[in-house]
């Protein structure tokens, strides 16, 4: 196996596996959980660029070699510290199906403190429909990745996923279960949705994007004139809730997160069947008794 490869074998069994620890040498001190932890704490300090197995040895007090007893190298110890930053996906409210459209938390306008490290984002209304808990999985899962933003890169691509990012896809096949999308369907939610929160994590409310679009289209407006025509509009942009928005504004995750629930609503509405007539079929020969619509009068 080349340097910087994948040991496939052992990353499942890292991950999916039972830790069975070093099998030779001293007894040991560490383990596969404490190396991950160690990991996020240099790679939320100084990104991806910054870790290595030598930084995280040394901020465990062991030597570099120590690591490889728990951790065969930087691959799967970044797909261990991905898993482990996800973590366990919110829990799923109870479920009322007469209530598919139930406002996000916020939308109604009630005080809702925003997330933060150390205080997570209240739970879904109990009896949310699909909409709410897609609502309310995507924010949360965009909070995971601003707590740790090299978590944005290390989830992209195929991979080997661990039971949390495996548990987070769980929660939207299970929300949409019973809507009339295919399996298939479902998953590609999962993945959109995934997408979503993935790139607008990395786009904070405040990130000054106009400002900087137009730095850049300054004195080029022949080049981008609808784009120096959008920045020049004097209309602010609206930080009102809505059904889908918190109270604490993040507009560009709202605007696109409610027109992919807008799209997944429309797309079930086609699926929808429409009620059958309760009216009787036309009878085109003899009954017995008063004549049914539609039959044909018995002659004499």
């Amino acid at each position: 196996m080349g340097t910087g490869e994948v040991d496939k074998k052992r990353l499942f069994e890292l991950l999916w596996g039972t830790p069975v620890g070093p099998r030779r040498g001293p007894r040991p001190t560490l383990s596969p959980a404490v190396v991950a932890r160690a990991g996020i704490a240099v790679a939320d300090a100084d990104g991806l660029d910054g870790l290595t197995m030598q930084r995280v040895a040394e901020s465990l007090a062991v030597t570099k070699m120590a690591l490889y007893r728990y951790v065969p190298g930087r691959a799967e110890l970044v797909a261990l510290m991905l898993d482990a930053a996800l973590g366990e996906p919110p829990p799923a409210p109870a479920v009322d199906p007469a209530a598919p459209d139930v406002p996000a938390p916020g939308a109604r306008g009630e005080p809702t403190p925003a997330p933060t490290a150390d205080r997570a984002a209240p739970p879904a209304p109990v009896g949310a429909g699909w909409r709410g808990q897609l609502d309310d999985w995507t924010r949360r899962l965009v909070e995971r990745f601003r707590r740790h933003p090299w978590a944005q890169a290390a989830a992209v691509g195929a991979r080997l996923p661990g039971p949390n990012e495996l548990a987070w896809v769980e929660r939207v096949v299970a929300a949409l279960a019973g809507t009339g999308l295919t399996a298939s369907e479902r998953l590609d939610v999962a993945t959109l949705l995934v997408g979503h929160a993935r790139n607008l994590a990395g786009l904070p409310p405040g990130s000054g994007r106009e400002a900087a679009f137009g730095a850049l289209v300054h004195g080029r407006e022949d080049r981008f004139p609808a784009l120096a025509a959008a920045l020049s509009d004097p209309a602010p942009r609206s930080t009102a809730p809505t059904r889908d928005s918190p109270t604490t504004p993040d507009p560009t995750l709202d605007f696109g997160l409610a027109r992919i629930l807008d799209g997944i609503q429309a797309l079930l509405h086609t699926r929808t069947p429409h009620p059958r007539s309760t009216r009787h079929p036309p009878v085109d020969h003899e009954v017995d008794g008063p004549t049914r619509r539609g039959a044909t009068p018995p002659t004499s």
